[in-house]
């Protein structure tokens, strides 16, 4: 048996009614209305691919063409600082390659033999977005550029993110034999949710990504170095937690960024959010899905009930007389209430799953059916149903016994 709560449920004549009203409602009436639902979705976007998330939940609240794959730039080093965060140590020693010293512009400027402290690093990586860093860091946590990108895919195939591939740690285009450096918006952000909320490392993430500005020199003191945040977005909107820019020919301009509001918090992810000369194009769209998200999501308490649930036993017997037809059995169902963050139109739908009849015996707190808060078809919350009391089998034994004793006792 299946029930859903949706609605009130009119009668043939109000339907009728209804549906005629519709008929001959003025066009204009219509176009307004439709209007009205449709303003409050972000529109003339710049990104090619974008996502908004509710990051507590992980549900996307937009997406435009959130699960096309594209290249994604310097935006795949919040994948790289996560790994080195929770492989490595802030004091490791990192030894420079060749290879690394070698990698193209954006870079720190550091020569084969020079030793930095990881902690460094990660603070040039992220707030310069300096290449040569992504690859020494990579070099030193995996051994090689190849083993760290399969140390990279490994988590995002942990986190679910399964249209993404990596091949380098500074997000640069490339392209191998099992195809090209890409990901989804939508993976995009599962990967910032990670990186800001569920890593045990999350502090240590953050804490980088939001410094203005950091100061260091090379292990042997003998070269200073300074670098500048500049993730824009963590001054343009109150609340603003992290964020990591991107650039590539491929990719254009990419970003995926943070915030944090009244509980709330959302990211957004962008891919070929225009290309030169548009490189403020990707603050415009992060601000446009971030104020969306903020004016029309909140967190709202849905409050489960318990109704007056029954289901008939066929062949059952209780307390009483043994009658031949089905007895009535009450049935538990334990819930409570929980929070989600929705929009003012969306409403959670009930449904409940048991079968309308059943054979005895039925165990007390025997599992009977399941009953399932969804929201656009996708399961929130689920709660199983069980037997209040037991019913025995009716047999020729317990009537027996039954009639005895009315008629002795």
């Amino acid at each position: 048996m299946r029930r859903k709560q949706t609605g009130t449920t009119g009668i043939l004549l109000c339907v009728l009614l209804f549906v005629s009203l519709l008929f001959y409602m003025p066009y204009s009436a219509k176009a307004q209305e439709t209007k009205e639902i449709n303003e409050i979705i972000p529109s003339e976007l710049y990104a090619q691919s974008a996502v908004l998330m509710d990051a507590d939940s992980g549900r996307i609240l937009f997406a435009k063409n959130g699960q096309e794959e594209r290249a994604m730039a310097s935006t795949t080093k919040i994948m790289t600082c996560i790994l080195a965060l929770e492989e490595g140590s802030l004091s490791d020693l990192v030894s420079v390659t060749e290879e690394a010293s070698s990698q193209p512009q954006v870079k720190l400027g550091m020569t084969a033999g020079q030793s930095f402290y990881l902690e460094d690093l990660l603070y040039s990586l992220m707030l310069e977005s300096h290449n040569d860093s992504a690859v020494a860091i990579a070099e030193h946590i995996g051994g090689s550029v190849e083993g760290f990108a399969g140390m990279m895919n490994r988590k995002a195939k942990e986190l679910q993110c399964l249209n993404t591939y990596f091949i380098t740690p500074n997000g640069l285009d490339a392209d191998d034999e099992h195809g090209t450096h890409h990901t989804t918006a939508e993976d995009l952000a599962r990967i910032m949710k990670y990186c800001i909320l569920d890593s045990d490392k999350s502090d240590a993430f953050l804490e980088i990504t939001r410094t203005p500005a950091h100061s260091f020199s090379d292990a042997e003191g003998n070269r200073s170095y300074s670098c500048t945040n500049h993730n824009s977005f963590l001054n343009m909107m109150e609340g603003a937690l992290s964020g990591k820019t991107g650039f590539t020919a491929d990719a254009g301009y990419c970003y995926v960024g943070a915030l944090r509001q009244d509980e709330r918090t959302f990211i957004v992810s962008l891919l070929a959010c225009g290309w030169p000369n548009n490189k403020g194009y990707k603050w415009s769209d992060t601000r446009k899905l971030m104020s969306y998200g903020l004016e029309n999501y909140h967190y709202q308490e849905i409050k489960t009930f318990q109704e007056n649930l029954s289901l008939s036993v066929e062949g059952g017997l209780k307390k009483g007389f043994p009658d031949s037809g089905a007895v009535t059995l009450g049935l538990t169902v334990k819930t409570a209430p929980f929070r989600i963050l929705l929009r003012d139109d969306e409403e959670i739908e009930t449904e409940y799953e048991m079968p309308d009849r059943i054979s005895a015996p039925v165990a007390k707190g025997e599992r009977l059916g399941t009953v399932t808060y969804s929201l656009h078809g996708a399961e929130l919350k689920s709660y199983p149903i069980y037997a209040s009391e037991g019913v025995k089998k009716r047999t020729f034994l317990p009537c027996f016994s039954y009639i005895v004793d009315i008629f002795l006792l």
